[in-house]
C-alpha cells in the first residue's frame, strides 16, 4: 500500500506557470474540452497540467534520473505522451487542489491524498495507443486561482502577476474554411496605451504571435498574415472595451473590460503520488459515473476509470530501477 512517505513534493516556482501558459496559448484550438467550461478555464487547466510536467522534468534532472522527451506532445496533437522513462512512454495525470481548506489540510497532513482517486476518463483510456507496459503517473498541484473580477483586483493591488487572456470564438480560432482573416484592425477605447498580443496560425498552420502597442482611441491595422486568431493577451487590465475587426469575416469582435480572464496559477506544491502501468491500471480500475464526488472534485464532469491512490506503486523504487536500467 502506498504511504504518504512515498510521495514526492516539488516546490512550485513562477516559471512553471509561465511555461504552462506558453503551451496553453499554442494548443488551445487543438484540445478536446472534455471537462466542459469556458475556454479560459480550459487554458488554465492546460497550463497547470504542463506546469506539473515541467516540475517532473526538473526533478528528474536534479536527481540524475534519465528520461527522454523525444515523444513530447506537439501543441497540435495534445493526446500524445509527455516523457519516456526506462524506455516506456509516460502519461502524467494531474489534479488541481485550489480550495483553501483542502490546501490547509494537506499542508498539515499530506497523507489525506491516499483517500483520493487516480482517475482517467473512460473514453481517453479506451482510445489510447499506449502499450500495456507504458506508465501513468498521478500528481496533484496545490495553489490558488484569481479568476473573479474581485480576486483579480486583489492580485493587482498586491502586485502579483496576472496573465490576462481573451479567447476568440470558434469562427475566429478554428474556422471551417482556411482563409486569411484579412488586414485586422484594432482599436481601444481606453485612456492609456497597453501592449496587446495576438496569437493564431499562419497560412502554413504554424503558430504565430504578434505584439503591438495599442494607443488610446487610435485605430491600427495589421498585415494580413493571420489565418486564425485563437486569443488576445494584454499586459494590464483595461478600463474600457477593445475591438478587433476582420474584413474576411466581416465582423467586429468587441471585448469589454470584464471579458478578460486571468490564467496565471499561483502554485504552492506539486505532489507526485505514484504510478501504475497501463496493464495494472486496467486490472485495478473500477468505473466511476459522471457526477461522482471524489477528493479532488465535488462532482466529476465525465465518466472515469478509478483506482485509489493508496493502491499505486511508489515512484522512488521506479526511479532507482530506471537508473540501473540506463547503466
Amino acid at each position: 500500500m502506498l504511504r504518504k512517505t512515498d510521495f514526492i513534493r516539488i516546490p512550485y516556482t513562477p516559471d512553471l506557470s509561465s511555461g504552462g501558459i506558453a503551451y496553453a496559448c499554442r494548443s488551445l484550438p487543438h484540445t478536446y474540452n472534455r471537462m466542459g467550461g469556458n475556454s479560459t478555464k480550459r487554458m488554465r487547466r492546460i497550463a497547470g497540467g504542463v506546469a506539473v510536467e515541467l516540475a517532473l522534468r526538473r526533478y528528474l534532472n536534479e536527481h540524475k534520473i534519465p528520461f527522454d522527451i523525444k515523444g513530447a506532445t506537439p501543441f497540435t496533437d495534445p493526446d500524445k505522451y509527455d516523457v519516456s522513462l526506462g524506455g516506456r512512454r509516460c502519461d502524467i495525470k494531474s489534479f488541481f487542489i485550489t480550495r483553501r481548506n483542502q490546501i490547509k489540510d494537506l499542508t498539515r497532513d499530506l497523507g489525506l491524498l491516499t483517500d483520493a482517486s487516480a482517475l482517467i476518463p473512460s473514453d481517453q483510456f479506451a482510445g489510447s495507443h499506449h502499450k500495456e507496459s507504458d506508465l501513468y503517473i498521478f500528481a496533484f498541484l496545490t495553489g490558488l486561482n484569481a479568476a473573479s473580477q474581485n480576486d483579480m483586483a486583489k492580485v493587482i493591488e498586491a502586485g502579483k502577476p496576472l496573465h490576462l487572456i481573451h479567447p476568440l470564438p470558434k469562427n475566429w480560432a478554428k474556422p471551417q474554411n482556411w482563409h486569411s482573416l484579412g488586414k485586422l484592425a484594432l482599436k481601444s477605447d481606453c485612456d492609456e496605451p497597453f501592449t496587446i498580443e495576438l496569437g493564431g496560425q499562419d497560412v502554413d498552420r504554424n503558430f504565430v504571435s504578434k505584439q503591438i502597442i495599442l494607443k488610446p482611441q487610435k485605430r491600427i491595422e495589421l498585415h494580413p498574415s493571420l489565418y486564425t486568431l485563437a486569443y488576445v493577451h494584454i499586459d494590464k487590465m483595461p478600463q474600457a472595451r477593445v475591438g478587433i475587426h476582420s474584413p474576411h469575416l466581416d465582423e467586429t469582435h468587441i471585448i469589454t473590460s470584464k471579458e478578460w480572464g486571468n490564467i496565471w496559477f499561483y502554485g504552492m506544491s506539486v505532489i507526485l503520488t505514484g504510478y501504475l502501468t497501463r496493464a495494472q491500471f486496467r486490472e485495478k480500475a473500477r468505473g466511476l459515473p459522471a457526477g461522482s464526488r471524489v477528493y479532488q472534485y465535488s462532482k466529476t464532469k465525465t465518466k472515469n476509470l478509478s483506482v485509489p491512490i493508496a493502491e499505486l506503486n511508489p515512484l522512488g523504487k521506479l526511479f532507482e530501477e530506471i537508473k540501473v536500467w540506463k547503466k
